[in-house]
């Protein structure tokens, strides 16, 4: 599967306030990759609701709204055909194809982290440290195979590990050093 390099997007809503959210899904800068994006999302929506429609005329013997030569098979389809057809169906259109992950910094208040699920169903996975616990966010290095990879990590009061941030997509030196060097300026040291 194509994977794409991850890419930083940063957000200032207020000055006590960033937000870094790092992902490897496409930018949609250009129309045609943002129509694009949307016929796909379309695409995913009615075969989604294909298969919805194909599992409950099944279950209800209630082919009359469908085409005649589609009712005709789904009749004589058994259900151990239909039913594990029916699961591959739904776990592509709910399947999150990307990996996104994000770091919201709020001044005198904490951090919070957060991971995206690989299902648009299920809820991400986020972590909140408020600003008495944190220690220090620091850049650490380490081997990754035969290359070195940088990673943030927060160090936080009373753990004997460290909580590490984008810790699925390990972005690049560069992105880990302007999110450590932005983190740092909302979370301790302001302007002025």
């Amino acid at each position: 599967m194509l994977t794409m390099r991850p890419h930083l997007t940063t957000l200032r809503p207020s000055p006590t306030t960033v937000s870094f959210t790092v992902s490897t899904a496409s930018r949609r800068e250009t129309l045609a990759s943002q129509f694009l994006h949307h016929f796909l999302l379309g695409l995913r929506i009615v075969f989604g609701l294909t298969t919805l429609a194909i599992l409950l005329a099944k279950s209800f013997e209630h082919f009359k709204y469908l085409p005649h030569f589609l009712s005709h098979e789904i009749e004589k389809a058994p259900w151990s055909h239909i039913g594990p057809l029916s699961f591959a169906s739904f776990y592509f259109v709910f399947r999150r194809f990307h990996t996104e992950e994000s770091l919201l910094t709020l001044r005198s208040l904490g951090i919070q982290t957060s991971t995206l699920s690989n299902s648009y169903l299920l809820p991400s996975n986020t972590r909140f440290i408020p600003t008495s616990q944190i220690r220090d966010i620091l850049i650490h290095e380490a081997f990754r195979g035969f290359e070195v990879r940088y990673y943030l990590a927060v160090v936080v009061e009373g753990e004997g590990e460290v909580v590490v941030v984008f810790p699925n997509l390990l972005p690049g030196r560069a992105i880990v050093e302007e999110v450590w060097r932005s983190a740092r300026e909302c979370l301790y040291e302001p302007k002025g």
